[in-house]
Formats: C-alpha cells, structure tokens, sequence
C-alpha cells in the first residue's frame, strides 16, 4: 500500500502561482521547498536564521522535528557572506549538525535575497 502523501503550505511566496507545497511528506520523509526570509533587508545571517526557522516550522507542521532533519542545502546569491550564513547555520541547527551543502548560485528570485535553503527530514 503506497504511503499517504501530506503537504504544508504557510501561504507565503509562490506556492499557489507556481504550484507547490512548502513542504511534502510521504512516509518518514518529509522534504521542505527552498525558503527564503520574509524579510529581504537583513544581512546574510539574518535571512539564513530566518529561513531555517521558517523551514523548521514547515517539518514541525508535518510532525517532525529539528532533531529529525538530515540535510540541508544552503544556496547564497552574489555578494552574500557564507561565513555569516555557516554562523547562523551552526546557531540553529548545529546540534544537530545535518549533512550540509553550501554554494554560490547565479541569484534568486526576488529583490533583496541572499540566501535560500532547503531541508530534508525523516521524522518518525
């Protein structure tokens, strides 16, 4: 019997223009769209807190928890610091410390973004 599929959708950004979920869970695995901060005009470290906290929430809505993510993504426009982002990395999720990859892309979608991420988790 095929697992049940659930999806979150927090309303923000694109998800009804562009169809998609927040998040989506099938089984254990729930897999969380990028994210980026409400607020465009905070430095690197603020957007990258903001994010993850944003997904956290997202994996929390569909019964998992920080302790349940396994990997994240962190994808940082031109110009932003990836120092600043690890920092806010490590503040949020380093005791859990996921598996992580950190890279520079060309830029995102919306004025102001320096940081997108996106998380996996498998919850129980």
């Amino acid at each position: 019997m095929p697992s049940e599929t659930r999806r979150h959708r927090d309303g923000r950004g694109w998800e009804k223009q562009a169809g998609y979920s927040r998040a989506v869970r099938r089984g254990n695995h729930i897999a969380v769209s990028g994210t980026t901060a409400v607020d465009s005009s905070a430095d690197t470290y603020g957007q990258t807190q903001a994010a993850l906290e944003q997904a956290l929430d997202a994996v929390a809505a569909l019964g998992g928890t920080k302790e349940h993510v396994l990997r994240t993504r962190i994808m940082l426009a031109p110009g932003a610091d990836w120092e600043a982002a690890a920092r806010a990395h490590a503040l949020v999720l380093g005791d859990v410390a996921p598996a992580n990859t950190m890279l520079y892309v060309a830029g995102l979608i919306g004025d102001g973004y320096l940081v997108e991420v996106e998380v996996d988790a498998e919850a129980d």
